[in-house]
């Protein structure tokens, strides 16, 4: 286990140095924000998961969808390159209002978006307060509700440890910043945010737009049964669920396995991100 644990931190690391030319900073909402950008086309923001970057979340994903988008991978506050601003608290609405001050600066007026797990809750944030702001929604492995999943999941984060923090995750994280300190204060301010979270009303999730792609796996964290629930409410939505665990489908570097080969979902995201909007 420890050497596939270290294969897996040896490629996200080279893929880092491999990118670095890749990466850019803005000054976002007081926030040293880092991204990156690839390939040409029709913009299309990924978002990632809790405590995890760009690569973790989307590397597997992002040279077959650099062909045909523009891609700007953002890193959220306290996570990968990025900064911990002022040391608030994090938050969905301040993660989403992040991304939309990065888009104006970019000078995009409307893109795609791609979130993975929590990252897919700040992308639903977008969707619902600047729905002039997004194309396609693709949310990927989260929820909108507590129901959404199981009650051990929301007990587990009453006396979360950051020794429980899976390896890969934090190994990342040091070798970008090599500060203990700085790792345990993100991890806590994840921990904090999904202590609070708090039900989205209904009528929000009615009033998107967006053609949106809900996504998770058969045995993933967020329930299928509440995904269908979310997916029935959205006026433009479709579900696919896939074989396996959190973000395993699209190549997440914690169910990652290079003989794996290329993720299982990556043709119906390309397609539905080709399709026409409704």
């Amino acid at each position: 286990m420890k050497i596939f644990i270290n294969l897996i931190i040896f490629f996200v690391m080279n893929m880092y140095m491999s990118n670095a030319q890749n990466g850019k900073y803005a000054e976002v909402n007081g926030l040293h924000m880092y991204y990156e950008e690839y390939g040409k086309g029709s913009p299309l923001i990924l978002i990632h998961g809790a405590a995890s970057t760009v690569q973790t979340s989307f590397g597997r994903l992002i040279p077959e969808l650099s062909k045909s988008h523009r891609i700007i991978g953002v890193e959220l506050q306290a996570h990968g390159h990025s900064d911990n601003r002022d040391g608030r608290p994090i938050s969905f609405e301040q993660d989403a209002e992040d991304v939309v001050e990065l888009m104006m600066q970019l000078h995009i007026e409307k893109a795609d978006f791609f979130g993975f797990s929590n990252g897919a809750s700040t992308a639903l944030e977008i969707a619902i307060h600047h729905p002039a702001l997004v194309g396609k929604l693709v949310f990927a492995s989260s929820m909108y509700k507590r129901s959404g999943c199981a009650p051990a999941f929301w007990q587990g984060f009453g006396n979360a440890r950051l020794e429980d923090m899976p390896a890969v995750y934090k190994n990342t994280f040091l070798a970008i910043n090599p500060n203990p300190a700085l790792l345990k204060i993100m991890f806590d301010q994840c921990v904090q945010r999904m202590q609070k979270f708090t039900d989205i009303p209904d009528s929000s999730i009615q009033s998107v737009q967006a053609k949106t792609l809900v996504m998770l796996g058969d045995h993933d964290v967020p329930l299928v049964e509440g995904a269908l629930a979310m997916c029935r409410l959205m006026p433009h939505a479709s579900l696919a669920v896939f074989p396996g665990g959190h973000g395993a489908y699209m190549g997440e570097i914690l169910g990652w396995k290079q003989e794996d080969g290329p993720p299982v979902a990556l043709p119906l995201i390309s397609q539905f991100l080709l399709s026409e909007n409704h």
